[in-house]
């Protein structure tokens, strides 16, 4: 191959990060185990999400209660989910800042991976026996997981490296992480219909081990450069209330547009999800089709996303900031939903599906990162927290009982509010960039953990 390739120079760029930030290594191999992990186990939550076995998926009691008083439960399922996982993440929310506020990062850091991996062995002996309703608890806590987990990360990540680093870098570990979604899905395809869905729970549960291990490694260097830019350590408990991330969303203007944002991007994606499992209840009729079904859908989600991360993530952040990673993603999903206004075809949802999802993350989730390494640890552990769990899941609720509502009147309808919507997640974006112009270049000190 010739030196001068682009692939060669790409790959000569990475080599070079490597060498420059040694802990740009095992930030490598946290996300990447982190999001393997979890696409282990994705194709599985939507094979159940999408079940037309309703005993495999709510207990019968609950069963019971609903068909008692005329409801059947079962035309209600991603309703009845969104509005439980809503529910638990308001009361989970307090208590995640309580941990963080009571005790230092080495402490709160494992313990969350560690109630992860220990809920995951009960799952294997849930599935395993076939108890029922095990899919809707396996549903509520990998929707969760996936949002505390992923959440944690990157705060940790603007702990370890600077605003600088993180525009060289978060596109290279944002790959990495893309590749670990890559192989998650194919290990279940290869292995699923082979092994059974217990036994995914234990393939998963290891990943997560190493996410732990990579904590403690990773924490050496978070300490030098806390010290270095002489900011508050993170091995200290940041102490403030246990809802200031939600006091802090509703008093700053920067997270109230980051917040409608996410809101926004999550009610697109949602009138997808809805759609896609439709299509997906329709067309498939055991749990190992649907799963296998959904994991080609990651495959090639996870493919569109590296490929944008290894081409033009790096670039775009590191030459333009973070306002080409922001608006990129939001003109796209307009154009793809007015496509489906005019044509909502099974296989363009697919499509539209895939470019969705892989620009958010590929684009506009490391761009929205990146400034959280120019602000406060309340910010980035509370406030961050809180948009990307209680925030998140208040608009899924939002947008799925809407869908239910839109679908009434035909896939048009629904695709028709959705440009709406992209619409404002592009303007919210707009209003977040104006924001984000008026914080300092670089986090020099951590005057009272509440600004830039």
């Amino acid at each position: 191959m010739d030196p001068s390739s682009p692939a060669t120079t790409r790959f000569g760029r990475l080599r070079a990060a490597m060498s420059e930030s040694p802990p740009l290594l095992w930030s490598f191999v946290y996300f990447f185990c982190l999001l393997s992990g979890y696409y282990v186990l994705r194709p599985v939550r939507e094979a159940m999400a999408a079940s037309s076995d309703i005993e495999a998926v709510f207990p019968p009691a609950l069963i019971a209660f609903f068909s008692n008083r005329g409801i059947a439960l079962g035309e209600f399922t991603l309703q009845f989910i969104f509005s439980a996982v809503f529910l638990i993440m308001l009361v989970l929310q307090p208590v995640y800042g309580w941990l963080v506020s009571r005790f230092p990062r080495r402490v709160f850091l494992p313990v969350i991976y560690g109630f992860f991996i220990a809920t995951l062995l009960a799952f294997y002996a849930m599935f395993d026996s076939g108890i029922a309703g095990r899919g809707l608890a396996f549903i509520l806590w990998i929707t969760v997981f996936n949002l505390f987990a992923v959440a944690v990360f990157w705060s940790f990540m603007a702990d370890v490296f600077t605003n600088a680093e993180a525009k060289r870098y978060y596109g290279y570990i944002g790959a990495a992480g893309t590749i670990g979604a890559f192989l998650g899905p194919a290990l279940t395809k290869a292995l699923v219909v082979r092994v059974g869905i217990p036994n995914m729970m234990l393939v998963s549960a290891f990943l997560f081990s190493v996410c732990v291990m990579c904590i403690f490694r990773l924490r050496t260097w978070a300490v030098a450069r806390e010290a270095e830019r002489r900011q508050a350590s993170g091995e200290i408990p940041m102490g403030g209330e246990v809802l200031a991330g939600l006091k802090l969303i509703v008093r700053e203007p920067l997270l109230r547009w980051l917040a409608v944002m996410v809101v926004m991007g999550v009610g697109v994606g949602t009138l997808l999800y809805n759609e896609q499992n439709a299509i997906a209840r329709t067309m498939f009729t055991s749990a190992e089709a649907r799963a296998d079904y959904f994991a080609t859908l990651d495959l090639a989600v996870n493919s569109l996303t590296l490929v944008v991360q290894l081409l033009l993530t790096r670039v775009l952040l590191s030459r333009f900031g973070i306002a080409p990673a922001l608006l990129i993603p939001g003109c796209a999903i307009i154009i793809g939903f007015s496509i489906l206004s005019a044509s909502p075809l099974p296989m363009m949802v697919a499509i539209v599906q895939v470019v969705t999802r892989a620009s958010e993350f590929s684009l506009a989730k490391p761009a929205r990162e990146t400034i959280y390494t120019r602000v406060g640890r309340e910010w980035r552990y509370k406030a961050g927290a809180a948009i990307d769990t209680v925030v998140y899941r208040g608009g899924d609720l939002s947008f799925v009982w809407l869908h239910k509502l839109l679908s009434a009147f035909g896939s048009n309808a629904v695709f028709g509010a959705g440009l709406l919507v992209a619409s404002a997640m592009t303007f919210s974006a707009w209003r977040l960039l104006r924001e984000e112009a008026k914080l300092p270049p670089e986090r020099a000190t951590q005057p009272g953990e509440t600004h830039a």
